[in-house]
């Protein structure tokens, strides 16, 4: 379908709908602008089609070879998803329970505090073992020749890492949340050991193939292979630099794919395990991956929890939001969908630099008929966007600057002799007026931004005015 031939905001006019997709594409356009990422994908899913897609950018900027919804892209920890979609497979097909003790089916120690960690505790992130840094040691060392260098080739690898992992515990399983990275690689191999097949030969023959995802690759040889696979870059102060996928990453963060096969995944969870006729799983399986389990450290709307390869927010306005971001520096990714309204979205960039669920989020309020700049993290970037800018006090005897670096306010004074860069910290937000502070010598310091034609600083002893 063209891109003219979208369906955001049902049952409205398509006047409703042309403003809607124009809010979107200009949020968008602005966001990886101010980044500077290279180039984003996206596609919403409504009702099992895709309801719009659109990409910006290029995924190859120095042939100047423009992004499409077609072009491949990494999606990191996204692939999580897929990996506990396959287990639960093999539980549907009675080979294993979510009971069932991780070393009863491989030679690794995972018994902290004495209590064996189960395939559950894996799924949701409960082991009571804190990430023990093996993809990011991986990523860096392969993708930008980090500090530590940490050659785990094979997800094998990964158990011979593991050998003192239970002595790192600090939770019984079952007791906290960990993002454990280490616990989706031994699921790989539990899939491959079970169905007597490689993890990525499973995972392609049991939801690939029959879910018609065809550009969705593991191996360097299949992506690399893709004509429209995109270049990976990193930001290196504000400049993209080509780089490479790192693929050694499997079952926690391997797979490769587009925005259109990743809309085909979306409709298997919106069908509740089916889709275009074809059943991959029963509805109580995607039921069981969509029940929290343990509440993750993140909150951005509120009440966040990991189920079984997904984190579930149980109001995203009004409604449950069913996600996942992924990340392996040079490429992101987000996917997301809410249940209740058969609407899904993937976002997916061949850099680093402004989080996607943001802009996933974003379009998934529009397509609800929601008013994004209700979100949380909206309504910041709306402020940031007021107060940075170059300030003065009183006839210009004292100048600050207010800057943005990632999602940081910074005050910094720039006069000579005053020379200081302070973070800010939001508190409360207003149409009239933005309250921060900050932590001097163990003391709190207010600012107060007041919103009004001209911005004003209130910070300290200083009165500052925003200049033109």
């Amino acid at each position: 379908m063209s891109e003219a031939e979208n369906i955001f905001g049902v049952g409205v006019g398509r006047h409703v709908k042309e403003e809607a997709v124009a809010r979107l594409e200009e949020f968008v356009l602005k966001r990886i602008s101010r980044a500077k990422l290279p180039s984003i994908a996206i596609a919403v899913v409504e009702g099992g089609r895709v309801a719009y897609s659109r990409a910006f950018g290029f995924r190859d900027i120095e042939r100047m070879l423009q992004a499409t919804p077609s072009t491949v892209y990494g999606i990191g920890s996204v692939t999580k998803s897929f990996t506990a979609l396959a287990v639960m497979q093999l539980v549907e097909r009675g080979l294993l329970s979510l009971d069932d003790p991780v070393d009863r089916y491989l030679p690794v120690k995972l018994r902290p505090f004495g209590e064996p960690v189960t395939i559950e505790h894996l799924l949701s992130h409960t082991s009571g073992i804190p990430a023990l840094g093996y993809a990011e040691a991986l990523i860096t060392g392969t993708v930008e020749g980090g500090d530590v260098w940490m050659p785990l080739a094979k997800p094998e690898d990964v158990i011979v890492f593991m050998s003192r992992a239970q002595e790192w515990a600090v939770a019984r399983p079952g007791e906290r949340f960990f993002y454990l990275n280490e616990g989706y690689v031994l699921l790989g191999l539990l899939i491959s050991k079970l169905s007597g097949v490689r993890y990525e030969d499973y995972v392609k023959e049991r939801i690939l193939k029959p879910l018609g995802m065809e550009r969705s690759y593991f191996s360097r040889e299949e992506a690399e292979a893709d004509p429209e696979l995109a270049t990976p870059y990193l930001l290196e102060e504000g400049h993209p630099r080509p780089s490479r996928f790192p693929y050694g990453i499997t079952s926690d963060g391997g797979l490769l794919s587009n925005v259109l096969d990743l809309s085909k995944y979306l409709s298997l969870y919106l069908g509740r395990g089916e889709v275009g006729g074809v059943r991959l799983v029963a509805r109580s399986v995607i039921e069981e991956m969509e029940r929290p389990r343990a509440s993750v450290p993140w909150q951005v709307l509120g009440g966040e929890c990991y189920g079984l390869g997904w984190v579930i927010t149980p109001d995203f306005c009004g409604r449950k939001l069913v996600h996942h971001s992924g990340s392996v520096l040079v490429y992101t990714a987000f996917v997301g969908y809410v249940p209740s309204s058969g609407l899904g979205v993937a976002v997916l960039a061949n850099a680093s630099g402004y989080p996607l669920s943001r802009i996933g989020m974003y379009a998934l309020a529009l397509a609800l008929g929601e008013d994004p700049r209700k979100l949380p993290f909206i309504g910041l970037e709306e402020v940031y966007e007021k107060v940075e800018g170059v300030y003065e006090a009183y006839n210009g005897t004292v100048r600050v600057k207010v800057e943005v670096e990632g999602d940081v306010l910074y005050l910094e004074f720039v006069s000579r002799g005053l020379r200081r860069r302070i973070p800010l910290f939001p508190e409360s937000i207003t149409e009239e007026a933005a309250l921060f502070y900050t932590v001097l010598g163990g003391v709190r310091i207010n600012a107060e931004f007041k919103l009004r034609d001209r911005v004003e600083l209130i910070y300290e002893r200083y009165k500052f005015i925003k200049r033109a």
